[in-house]
């Protein structure tokens, strides 16, 4: 007889964001309708057509050299240090040092690795000539170190947060653009349904505000590059919205089996009650034109959930801020709910934060569960013209006072990588 799937709680969470050094600061801005975007500072911006984006505050991030942990000082990216600071809020939160078999307990991390400086690109290629790396003279001179290489790999950073954190099951990173935070928990859901592990660290990360980071899309011109300040730029579903706000941050949850978390009593904020993941196969930086793959990720996670359309409460867009995305995500929510979709709050919490792309769903699966904890939806902010190709009730400017219990958050990333995730509200 084939085993009953497992159902799969929340113990724990965390975030490290552009409004908030942790969870319930960044929940606090977010209800207040507080950007995080501001003009650049972590590299020089002069001469680029966008030049903000949404920083994270310095201080909130761990010392290791104060923790006599220097070996993973040289190995560890902006981005990872991000991640150790969410990761380390939720691990707290769920009181994960208590599990005794640590071989069950997972890592599954949306991270994209550390784009190299222009500084390292220069050093580099000064040991470059008529064909023939120097690779000798490069190393000899001590300016370059392989630590470097380290912190480009994505799988490095999964391989860090398994050492710090003692976890010793399956480990692995997904590298999916957008959709990268959404889709790693949506796995380490599958892991644990299928007893495979008891508990999994799962969520996403990105650091990409420096050139070789921001340059890439501001070439193809999806970044805001009209806006009368900083904090007006991210405008989901706005009618003179004209592109996304990059930012960077991280988020984490701590998933478990339902048992598992009951029989060591651990706190439970809520249920992962399904996911969905789908491929547009269109093309490489466009949504499908009528949101088939939006759809197809929305339909599959409510039918994982064993709901329908009907049961949906709240929906955290993905809502980017570009022409394309929100309208098109508009779109295929319309085709999900039907008649009901102009009566289902829908929310972007990039209005607040700017896109922080592999980061994004996990911060934004955070949100969502402590915005049904606490009976609020948030808002989206700079919504001030109507667009009448995007129809939805989008929270406009101030957070709304809602009991629900079922919401789903959406993902979707360059090249047409769709991830949703259905939460709800436990219940034994």
């Amino acid at each position: 007889m084939q085993q009953k799937e497992k159902r799969v709680v929340v113990t724990g969470y965390g975030m490290i964001t552009p409004i908030g050094k942790d969870s319930r600061q960044t929940f606090e801005n977010a209800k207040n309708g507080v950007s995080g975007i501001s003009l650049l500072s972590s590299f020089e911006t002069e001469g680029l057509p966008c030049r903000i984006g949404g920083q994270v505050d310095d201080s909130g991030l761990n010392d290791f050299t104060a923790k006599g942990l220097q070996g993973i000082e040289k190995c560890s990216s902006r981005g990872l240090k991000l991640m150790i600071s969410a990761v380390s809020e939720a691990a707290e939160s769920a009181g994960l040092d208590s599990i005794q078999n640590r071989n069950r307990i997972g890592v599954s991390l949306g991270y994209h690795g550390e784009n190299p400086s222009v500084e390292d690109l220069v050093l580099l290629h000064r040991y470059g000539g008529a064909g023939v790396w120097d690779v000798s003279g490069l190393t000899k001179t001590g300016v370059y170190s392989f630590f470097n290489f380290f912190r480009r790999k994505p799988d490095v950073a999964t391989s860090i947060l398994s050492i710090l954190f003692n976890c010793k099951g399956s480990s692995f990173t997904i590298v999916s653009a957008c959709a990268a935070g959404s889709q790693a928990i949506g796995e380490a859901l599958g892991i644990i349904r299928e007893g495979r592990a008891d508990a999994m660290i799962a969520g996403g990360s990105e650091s990409n505000l420096n050139f070789m980071g921001f340059v890439g899309f501001v070439l193809i011109r999806a970044l805001s590059e009209r806006y009368s300040s900083p904090e007006k730029a991210s405008r989901p579903f706005d009618r003179k919205r004209n592109g996304f706000v990059m930012s960077e941050g991280a988020g984490a949850l701590v998933l478990e089996s339902l048992d598992h978390a009951l029989e060591r009593k651990a706190p439970i904020f809520a249920e992962v009650l399904g996911y969905g993941s789908s491929a547009d196969a269109f093309r490489i930086t466009d949504i499908h034109p009528k949101g088939d793959g939006a759809v197809f990720a929305m339909q599959r996670a409510i039918a994982d959930a064993g709901l329908t359309a009907s049961d949906i409460e709240y929906i955290n867009a993905h809502g980017t801020s570009t022409l394309q995305n929100d309208q098109i995500e508009t779109l295929a929510i319309n085709r999900v709910l039907g008649e009901r979709a102009k009566d289902v709050p829908v929310s972007s919490n990039k209005s607040m934060m700017g896109h922080t792309i592999a980061a994004a769903g996990a911060i934004e699966a955070g949100l969502t569960i402590m915005g049904m904890n606490n009976g609020i939806v948030l808002p989206t902010i700079n919504h001030e013209f109507p667009d009448p190709k995007c129809d939805l009730d989008y929270v406009p400017n101030h957070a709304r006072k809602l009991e629900h219990g079922i919401a789903l958050s959406n993902s979707f990333g360059f090249g047409g990588q769709n991830a949703c995730l259905c939460f709800g509200k436990f219940r034994q």
